[in-house]
């Protein structure tokens, strides 16, 4: 191989190392969002029909009364207390209607059982209006839903469940009808918020944004906000100016955290994370009681009587006992109690997530003693991190 075409390769080589986004950067967009540029929650209450026998009860006075109401708009008159059904179901809806949202649009929109109803599978929610926290109605929700599960039970208390039958979605069920306003054109100024305030990412996303558009147009005003001025030239081009912003790669930072989930026993420990020089040593102490019963049978024949007048064998808790003979149960309890006898093991100062890990890890513990030394950790000063538990 000449030394021409070695150079050659490693120039390439070199181009193509360059050309590759480092591997924890982030865009904007993803950290990031536009102060005023956010979706909105809806909500309605409506019924859903169609059901093989497992809606609600018709005990349930609000669906029967519901479903009196929507008949009356339809010229039927029915007295609520005649009104006997187990194929309808009542359920409150809920939907988010997104930004930017024109009139014809469709959403999502989620089902929730509010009565006694076994499964919504095979229903069909009929039309029901959407309201925001106005009052206003932004959408209309209707048509057949799914599930996504099932329900199965027989007459005598048993049957089959799988995921959650009660909870139901209907994907484009609603149509906008309502728009939020909201403009962008000949805006001077935005405001950037990110998702997880910093002062070290605020700066870093301040930075990428003046080397792109120049200094003087962005400017950080505390650790979750930057006020941005719209340049001259981007005034009737501000949605690519988004665009481009959003597509801009910065380096977030986060604070040390250590995340506990005491209910499932989930630990999650963030890249920061760092310990002291400690010594750690947990024992397990584990007590277990057992009980047996003993039966004390007396011995064959030996003191039993029989003759005219003798009393017949009777029964006592299902053991047979003879009139001259006691068959007597006796409890016994065994109570074992055992205690790891671990010793103190030292763990180094950490510099990185997998030092701790590792240094966890050889001591052998669970998940569920590992939440209990973090916390003995974090008492003693140990461990620099928030210790967070969920």
């Amino acid at each position: 191989m000449s030394g021409r075409f070695k150079l050659f390769i490693a120039i390439m080589l070199g181009l193509s190392l360059a050309c590759v986004p480092a591997a924890e950067a982030a865009r904007i967009k993803d950290i990031a969002s536009i102060q005023g540029i956010r979706s909105n929650q809806l909500f309605g209450y409506g019924l859903v029909t169609g059901l093989n026998g497992t809606g609600d009860k018709s005990g349930t006075g609000f669906t029967i009364q519901g479903l009196a109401n929507m008949l009356e708009k339809m010229g039927v008159h029915v007295n609520p207390a005649d009104i006997k059904v187990n194929n309808v179901a009542a359920v409150m809806l809920s939907a988010s209607l997104p930004p930017f949202a024109r009139i014809g649009q469709r959403i999502d929109v989620t089902l929730s059982s509010i009565g006694d109803a076994k499964s919504l599978q095979g229903g069909t929610l009929l039309m029901a209006p959407l309201t925001g926290v106005d009052g206003k109605i932004y959408a209309l929700a209707q048509g057949a839903i799914a599930v996504g599960g099932y329900s199965s039970g027989g007459g005598a208390g048993g049957g089959v469940t799988k995921n959650h039958p009660t909870v139901a979605r209907i994907s484009g069920g609603a149509s906008v009808e309502r728009e939020i306003p909201l403009a962008l054109d000949h805006r001077k100024e935005m405001t950037i918020m990110l998702t997880n305030p910093d002062f070290n990412t605020v700066t870093r996303v301040t930075r990428a944004i003046a080397a792109k558009f120049g200094e003087g147009f962005v400017t950080p005003i505390d650790s979750g906000t930057m006020k941005l001025k719209v340049p001259d030239t981007y005034k009737d081009r501000i949605v690519g100016m988004i665009a481009t912003i959003g597509n801009l790669e910065v380096m977030p930072d986060s604070v040390a955290k250590v995340i506990v989930n005491e209910k499932t026993g989930t630990v999650v420990i963030g890249e920061n994370v760092r310990i002291s020089k400690v010594a750690v040593a947990h024992g397990n102490l584990s007590i277990e009681i057992k009980e047996t019963r003993n039966v004390s049978q007396p011995a064959p024949f030996g003191t039993t009587r029989r003759g005219p007048g003798a009393q017949a064998p009777t029964a006592l808790d299902g053991v047979v006992v003879a009139p001259g003979g006691a068959t007597v149960v006796t409890p016994e309890t065994d109570v074992d109690v055992a205690e790891e006898n671990n010793q103190l093991m030292l763990i180094p100062n950490g510099k990185t997530v997998g030092d701790l890990v590792r240094a966890l890890n050889a001591i052998g513990v669970t998940p569920r003693d590992l939440i209990t030394i973090l916390q003995s950790m974090k008492a003693a000063g140990a461990l620099h991190a928030q210790l967070e538990i969920i």
